[in-house]
């Protein structure tokens, strides 16, 4: 929590945040993460999001282990698991996500070390620094929504775009804007590089980029805070509001060390399209995007419970919609697991990368409709709530007990979980959980159309080929 008071530049509104830990805006999702970290140290569940590095007794998040086996493998999504089972799979950039990039970079660091000469000792040097210090790490990898129909060869696009101002002996200054990065206010360090494949001509703007949250210059512009002090009416956004975002560089110098890549767009694009690691963070969403659907479905299954409704076929129907939701994206996992292989080159030990992306791709329609059945379920229920759970200690709280009682709960009970729900469907977090949901994993659109483009497509036509043959 400390090591946050760092000097950074976080503002929140037209306030420079001074004391991040203990401000409202962040201090119960600080919290949360903290709890998360701390189980590092608990010896009864340390096992469950770790391992031991060396023969100190030191544990490190399994997110940094780099797996070689099968057993390697299913101790990285237990750990992912556990964190979205602490956090409901509410929580999605803990962390884990970046960690996992950095150590497919680590574990394919000789393979990736062609693509400039200091490479591989800059990834491992970095590697063994966030894993033994268990660095909170993040991305930021958009460029500004300023005119996306205008590209880098338009002058006032090139100048808001992250680029290179100037080099010196002791690294390079930036200048620019990234979005979105989530858990900002929180990271020690930010995964920077381009998204998109970039042209030769663009050097300057073609970069990978390890950035200190605290660099001078860097000024990290949140969005408004969903964050609420009152746990008994926001159960979700008091604890879980992870805070997005904008990363304004105002010549902000990047020591060489953690510049990983500069002025090469192919080496940038490279990197950012590396498989091995790209693969290692996609199989942590889909672990935390189930544990996600389990918990909607769980508050839905709850609130058709308290009114009554379970009864009905067509509820039912709905209820039996989510159950299946949850299968696919287990089933997914579990085949993405099952099908795991060494990687060719690097020898690191890979969920089979197609059952990942389908269930990203997937995943973009399966939380819409997830929240869209929870609002069906509860219907004019979740704007019939008292504004506050404190009313049922005043005056109205005989008249409270006996209108607002459900089936098999007590008034109270039933108001806390309708509260519960309206956190995921109407308070200002769950809106934003329903956009990140349908786009973090980038343009859903292009995430389909790829699939259908990198598919064995002679697999599925040469049958109907031979088919048609036969029949002459």
């Amino acid at each position: 929590m400390e090591s946050l008071n760092d000097g950074r530049n976080v503002w929140l509104e037209q306030e420079r945040v001074t004391d991040l830990p203990r401000h409202p805006a962040f201090a119960g999702t600080l919290a949360t993460i903290g709890r998360l970290f701390d189980l590092l140290d608990d010896t009864q569940r340390r096992d469950q999001v770790g391992y031991a590095v060396g023969d100190g007794g030191k544990y490190a998040h399994s997110a940094f282990l780099v797996p070689y086996s099968a057993e390697d493998l299913a101790k990285r999504s237990r750990a992912f698991d556990c964190w979205a089972k602490e956090t409901n799979g509410v929580m999605s950039r803990l962390s884990d996500y970046a960690r996992s990039l950095v150590t497919g970079w680590y574990g394919s660091r000789k393979q990736l070390g062609k693509l400039d000469s200091g490479l591989e000792a800059k990834i491992s040097a970095y590697y063994e620094e966030a894993r033994d210090n268990d660095y909170f790490l993040t991305t930021s990898l958009l460029d500004p929504q300023i005119d996306r129909s205008k590209g880098l060869d338009d002058k006032r696009i090139a100048d808001r775009y992250l680029h290179v101002v100037r080099e010196t002996k002791e690294g390079v200054v930036l200048s620019g804007a990234k979005m979105i990065a989530t858990g900002a206010p929180y990271t020690h360090d930010f995964l920077v590089f381009s998204f998109n494949k970039l042209d030769a001509r663009h050097s300057k703007h073609a970069h990978a980029l390890i950035v200190p949250a605290g660099s001078k210059g860097l000024h990290i512009v949140c969005r408004e805070s969903f964050a609420e002090q009152n746990a008994q009416d926001y159960p979700l956004s008091s604890r879980y509001d992870e805070m997005d975002a904008v990363l304004l560089f105002d010549e902000v110098l990047v020591p060489w060390e953690r510049v990983l890549l500069n002025g090469d767009a192919e080496a940038v694009w490279k990197l950012r399209s590396h498989v091995p690691s790209n693969t290692l963070a996609f199989h942590q969403t889909v672990v935390r995007f189930a544990a996600k659907l389990e918990f909607v479905a769980g508050v839905t299954f709850a609130v058709a419970d308290a009114i009554g409704v379970n009864g009905f076929l067509h509820v039912q129907e709905k209820l039996g919609e989510l159950v299946t939701q949850i299968d696919t994206m287990k089933a997914l996992l579990i085949a993405s697991e099952a099908q795991a292989k060494p990687d060719p080159t690097t020898g690191l030990w890979l969920p089979e990368s197609t059952f990942i992306d389908t269930a990203r791709s997937i995943g973009t329609k399966l939380y819409p409709r997830a929240i869209e059945i929870l609002q069906q379920i509860g219907g004019g229920g979740f704007v019939q709530t008292p504004a506050r759970m404190s009313q049922f200690e005043g005056p109205l709280n005989e008249l409270l007990n006996r209108y607002f009682d459900g089936v098999s709960l007590g008034a109270e009970q039933k108001v806390r979980l309708f509260k519960l729900a309206w956190d995921l469907i109407g308070s200002p977090l769950g809106s934003r959980h329903e956009l990140y949901e349908r786009f973090y994993a980038g343009d859903p659109v292009r995430s389909y159309a790829n699939q259908y483009i990198s598919s064995d497509k002679a697999a599925l036509i040469d049958p109907v080929w031979k088919l048609l043959r036969q029949s002459r």
